[in-house]
């Protein structure tokens, strides 16, 4: 324990920054700061017997909340100064290195001189920078009379502040301090008792009370509490003892209080804890410490607004009674568990959910929706009149349940802009689910609460989503739906597109069954094939066929190119694109049966524009610029509170300003050049056909793909080999089977077509068949190519070139029948967009043509065959050459 001291008249003094060193206390600080480094190595370090260091406290001048007199280096202070100021150097010892800018220190008056018990050192690595861990022990105050620095580390004149033995027994004479000491003592003992038994320690703490001066035991039980730093600063300015014991004695009365609340609160907390409950004692304490203060406020006031929006949800009743016993369970959990936020997620979900929440429906006028079809939608005449009737059908009976349309066609053709378009016509909110690689049912249904990361299915999502139970929603690319081992999605759809079933639809995550009857569905996909066959018989398919080339030009006109100008923030002023720029686009750029290929190549035209404009600094288009011209001239001549006035304002020399504004550009016109310099060459023309099929061996035939008609060549050729036929261009089972049966209807029918004479018995001896479809890593599969292979064989071997103008589809049979096909307006299209004069159909396909738009078939010859020998006859320039004798 710190004995008396005598002090030198100055001391080397360490700051310490918002922090107190009380006589009799002990602390063990680390310095690393460059001054109190070099005060620690020189002061003590050094020295063979440890000498003694003053602790002075300081603040920063932004925390100094009273202004005290200022301190210089070398100028004493008076006895009745408060704090000091002094401009130095980090030297801190709780400071770090690395600021090199002077910081302004307040130096408190007094402080304390400490002796070093036990001093270290160290070096750090990589840097090599030398630190000292001190222990030190306050020992007594003193005064600062003047402060002074040597190095870089500052040293003080000093004066005791400690009382004289005579003082010391004229004070304990005094009856005020006798008082306060039998008080002190009391308040001491009782918290040593109450220490003792929490903490279960003998009575070694007792000896201090009888060992230990009363002025000094002051200073030792305040320094092992908790306090600010200006209760610390009180403490240490306290010279007089009755005041240095008044202030221990509120100090220790405070703290005593603080551990009798809290065996209070631990008290209430173990009588109100279970066995079960044990681990929520936390939760418990802070229960106890609100009521103890007085703050009863609700924990669970999240529960009562969660309950209060669960009542306003509109629940059914047996659905009301499965949330309230879940929100029951709820209130009785407590958030530690695990089971707590997934059922308060639950929760949330129900009381989200649109259970009676539509939208208010518009009267439907269906003038007006069939001007917005029309306006939205250029072609599409059969697509837009079944809109027509559904939107009929549900402004007579607005609960009738309707059929699930399926719009059905290759991509770019406007399928998901129709949905969007019944939803406008209805009034409804629109929302839209992309099933497209979706292989997992709980996708559909949701997964089950069981699982970790659970979630509701895309429906119910989205129906929480949007707000409404009665929402049109697009599944789109329902087609594209796949199976694995986590279920098929397609199954899960029946019951969702039925309207038998999906008044009572059942989402694993919601596990209460949701009404669906209320939502209009409609599905899209480029396929029909794909979708299962209960799936399918569910929906009512629309097929949207491609667009014809003067569809595509209108659509151009009137949407595609005033939406790429707005996209790319131009105006006609700056690009015009005159419609026959945009017939060569569509003939030479885009061979598609949507449009999106189409817009793609207006927007680079945009692009190429923008570029201009943005090059032009001086010019800006018209509408553009009259606002902002507008708005700087009323800046410029009214004032505040004035009244307006109107100025003709001529345009001129005078006005550069308003003269640079409206100097228009010309308009950058885009022409067949200029296609060819942005676009870069065509990578179509109409000659392709004709010198493909120029050799013989070489026929065209008409295919269906997922992105709308198609023209296909076949090429076949002969060479030495042993009668083998040869198949390439990543061909399917079925097509394969037409080229098998191709070439036997051929080898049977050679000898009437002359193709070899009537002693050869095998066509192929001696020869192998290599027949390839071009564009081999696209997979090709379908019947449809019979008569196009018969052709290409018959050509071959013939040795006459099929006509370049004409093209064929269709399946044939052994016996030489042309079976009919499916996909015939996109085949007619496609041979429309490719330049073909002539088609050849099966005969039993006539009434497909009633769909083709009639501009399209007033522009081609339509030949029928009922048998192959037809469609050969057709199929080369003077006939089929069955009278030529083959020479290979």
């Amino acid at each position: 324990m710190a004995e008396s001291v005598e002090l030198p008249t100055r001391l080397a003094i360490l700051p310490f920054k918002n922090k107190v060193l009380l006589p009799g206390a002990f602390i063990r600080i680390r310095c690393t700061s460059q001054s109190s480094v070099k005060l620690v190595e020189q002061e003590l370090w050094q020295r063979e017997e440890k000498g003694l260091i003053g602790i002075l406290p300081v603040r920063d001048a932004a925390e100094m909340t009273s202004v005290g007199s200022v301190l210089s280096q070398g100028v004493g202070s008076d006895s009745g100064e408060r704090s000091s100021k002094i401009q130095v150097g980090t030297s801190d010892a709780h400071k770090h290195e690395g600021k090199n800018q002077q910081e302004v220190f307040h130096w408190h008056k007094r402080g304390v001189a400490a002796r070093a018990l036990n001093l270290s050192r160290g070096v750090e690595k990589p840097s090599g920078r030398v630190t000292y861990t001190v222990v030190l022990e306050g020992l007594c105050r003193f005064n600062v009379e003047e402060l002074n620095t040597r190095g870089i580390y500052c040293t003080a004149k000093i004066s005791p502040l400690e009382m004289t033995k005579a003082q010391m027994e004229q004070v304990e004479q005094d009856p005020d301090f006798i008082t306060l000491s039998r008080q002190f003592n009391t308040t001491a003992m009782e918290l040593i008792s109450v220490f003792e038994q929490k903490h279960k320690t003998s009575g070694r703490i007792r000896v201090l009370l009888d060992t230990v001066p009363l002025h000094k035991l002051a200073d030792i039980f305040v320094a092992s509490f908790e306090m600010s730093f200006e209760e610390q600063l009180s403490m240490l300015d306290s010279v007089d003892l009755k005041v240095r014991l008044s202030k221990a004695i509120e100090i220790v009365d405070r703290h005593l209080q603080s551990i009798r609340v809290a065996e209070k609160i631990t008290q209430k907390v173990e009588g109100r804890l279970s066995k079960s409950q044990k681990e929520y004692l936390l939760r418990q304490q802070m229960r106890a410490i609100k009521e103890e203060l007085g703050d009863n406020d609700d924990d669970e006031d999240d529960l009562v607004a969660l309950e209060r929006k669960m009542q306003g949800a509109g629940m059914p009743s047996n659905i009301w009674k499965h949330a309230q016993k879940e929100f029951r369970r709820l209130k009785k959990m407590q958030p530690q568990q695990p089971g707590y936020n997934s059922s308060r997620v639950y929760l949330d979900l129900l009381a989200d959910l649109p259970w009676q929440k539509a939208s208010e429906e518009q009267e439907l006028d269906i003038k007006a929706a069939k001007d917005r079809l029309d306006s939205d939608h250029y072609g599409l005449i059969k697509v837009k009149q079944r809109i027509i009737e559904y939107l009929a059908v549900r402004k007579l009976k607005p609960d009738a349940r309707g059929p699930v349309l399926c719009f059905v066609g290759p991509p770019g053709v406007g399928k998901t802009s129709l949905a969007s378009s019944i939803a406008a016509a209805l009034g409804r909110k629109f929302m839209r689910i992309s099933l497209g690689g979706v292989k997992d049912e709980a996708d559909i249904r949701g997964h089950r609460r069981t699982y970790i990361g659970s979630m509701p299915g895309r429906l119910i999502d989205g129906l929480k989503k949007v707000g409404v139970c009665n929402p049109v929603m697009l599944l789109d690319e329902i087609d594209k739906t796949g199976s694995d081992v986590r279920g098929d999605p397609a199954s899960a759809l029946l019951e969702v597109l039925d309207p038998e079933q999906n008044k009572t639809f059942n989402d694993h995550y919601l596990n209460v069954p949701f009404d669906l009857s209320k939502v209009v569905f409609v599905a899209t996909a480029n396929r029909a094939q794909p979708i299962p066959p209960p799936l399918l018989d569910r929906m009512e398919v629309i097929e949207l066929p491609g667009y014809t080339p003067e569809e595509k030009l209108n659509i151009a006109m009137r949407h595609l190119i005033p939406r790429v100008l707005d996209q790319h923030g131009l105006s006609p002023e700056f690009l015009q694109i005159p419609e026959d720029s945009v017939k060569l686009i569509i003939q030479r750029y885009t061979r598609e049966a949507g449009v999106r290929n189409l817009e793609r190549n207006l927007a680079a035209l945009a692009r190429a524009a923008a570029v201009r404009a943005a090059e032009q600094e001086q010019t800006v288009p018209l509408n553009q610029g009259v606002e902002k011209l507008a708005s700087q001239l009323l800046e410029n001549r009214l004032a505040e509170g004035a009244e307006m006035e109107m100025e003709v304002i001529p345009i001129g020399v005078n006005n550069p300003e308003i003269s640079n504004t409206f100097r228009i550009a010309s308009p950058l016109i885009v022409d067949e050049a200029m296609l060819e310099k942005i676009l870069g060459p065509p990578r179509f023309d109409d000659q392709e056909a004709a010198d493909r099929v120029a050799t013989p061996g070489v026929s065209v035939g008409l295919v269906w793909t997922t992105f709308g008609g198609e023209v296909q060549f076949v090429e076949a050729t002969a060479m030495v080999g042993k009668g083998e036929l040869h198949l390439t261009g990543q061909l399917g089972d079925v097509i394969k089977e037409s080229a098998q049966i191709a070439l036997t209807w051929v080898r049977a029918r050679a000898a009437d077509f002359k193709l070899a004479a009537a002693e050869e018995l095998n066509l192929l001896e001696g020869r192998d068949i290599h027949i390839h479809f071009p564009a081999g890593a696209v997979p090709k599969d379908g019947p449809s190519a019979g008569v196009t292979l018969v052709t290409a064989l018959v050509s071959l071997l013939g040795q006459k070139s099929v006509r370049a103008d004409t093209a064929m589809t269709g399946e044939m049979t052994l016996r030489g029948l042309v079976l009919p096909v499916g996909g015939v307006k996109d085949k007619i299209l496609a041979a429309h967009r490719y330049g073909i004069k002539r088609v050849i159909l099966p005969e039993r396909n006539l009434k497909d043509l009633v769909e083709v738009p009639t501009a399209v078939l007033s522009s081609l010859e339509i030949i029928l065959a009922k048998r192959v020998e037809d469609v050969l006859e057709q199929a080369f320039e003077g006939g089929c050459p069955w009278r030529q004798h083959s020479k290979l």
